[in-house]
């Protein structure tokens, strides 16, 4: 799975700053723009679990959300291949006249992709109200940006395609919230695209495979951790305020342990989708081929149903 310690402020400013008539094209981390928007932590466990109840029918990878109630378009695992997609929405965007911009999320590491340049490249010349929000938490995996690029970050970058851009503090999620406002503002006003970049960090390992203290030192996370976490900068902002204290804190921590944990058990006991669920949606009507091999499926299930965990997954229709 992926972490998103660390960086808590980029997704969580940059939600609250769109409005939900904004498409969005995230990446991995962006969970917390699903839940913002409404997207339940059972929604998220019956994703991860593949369960019936996954919108996507199981068919995805853990993670890789879909909520087109919600206004967010499904994860994609390919890196940079949703900056594209969303310029070419804004586009559509832009030709119905709709007044809403398209956001799309994704780190610096993804920014040194093919596809991210053309992207930039179509929103400019065809003044598509994007905003690319640019997570720039330090680390590429394990490249660091100082491998990554020579250059001075991210949105010095938007100079070159003729686009406004703005640096932010990612950890500021204050900051954060007033600069994606803004930027969407000005997106909007002048239909054109606007490169955010957030400064952040990622505390924890790029995902529960890897082991981060194999290319950076304990001593250099735990002083982002302790000393400039988002999270950590938001409760001393409101406990100085007197609206919050250790002891909220502890409890809100408690809670949501037991809601996401709650959630993780309902998901983990829930049959999975019928297999026969894979043929559809493939093409708008099924073709002659997809209903042969449906059939054949069925059959084989059928017949040999008895070598199968059948008892685990939604019956056959």
């Amino acid at each position: 799975d992926v972490i998103s310690s660390g960086i808590n402020a980029e997704y969580g400013g940059s939600a609250a700053a769109l409005e939900t008539s904004d498409t969005v094209f995230t990446q991995y981390r962006e969970v917390g723009v699903y839940l913002w928007r409404g997207f339940t932590l059972d929604s998220v466990m019956n994703q991860c679990f593949a369960t019936h109840k996954d919108n996507t029918k199981g068919r995805q990878m853990p993670i890789h959300y879909s909520a087109k109630a919600l206004n967010i378009q499904t994860v994609s695992s390919t890196l940079a291949t949703q900056v594209p997609n969303a310029v070419g929405y804004a586009y559509s965007n832009k030709i119905n006249n709709k007044n809403a911009v398209t956001a799309t999320f994704f780190g610096e590491g993804a920014a040194s992709e093919g596809d991210v340049h053309a992207a930039m490249n179509m929103a400019s010349t065809l003044s598509c109200p994007t905003l690319f929000i640019c997570r720039n938490n330090g680390y590429a995996i394990s490249t660091s940006t100082s491998d990554q690029y020579y250059g001075d970050g991210i949105a010095v970058r938007a100079i070159g395609y003729g686009m406004r851009c703005v640096r932010i503090d990612g950890n500021d999620v204050f900051a954060v919230y007033n600069g994606v406002r803004a930027a969407r503002a000005l997106a909007l006003e002048h239909s054109c695209p606007v490169l955010v970049e957030l400064m952040t960090y990622r505390v924890g390992h790029h995902s529960t495979s890897d082991d981060s203290t194999a290319y950076r030192s304990i001593d250099e996370v735990n002083y982002w951790d302790r000393e400039d976490s988002p999270v950590g900068r938001l409760a001393k902002h409101l406990i100085a305020r007197d609206l919050w204290s250790t002891d909220l804190e502890d409890a809100y921590a408690k809670e949501c342990r037991k809601e996401i944990m709650t959630a993780f058990g309902r998901a983990e006991s829930e049959r999975g989708p019928n297999p026969l669920w894979m043929f559809d949606d493939v093409y708008d009507s099924p073709s002659p081929h997809i209903t042969e091999q449906r059939e054949q499926l069925r059959e084989h299930l059928e017949r040999y149903g008895d070598n199968y965990p059948l008892d685990k997954y939604m019956p056959l229709d």
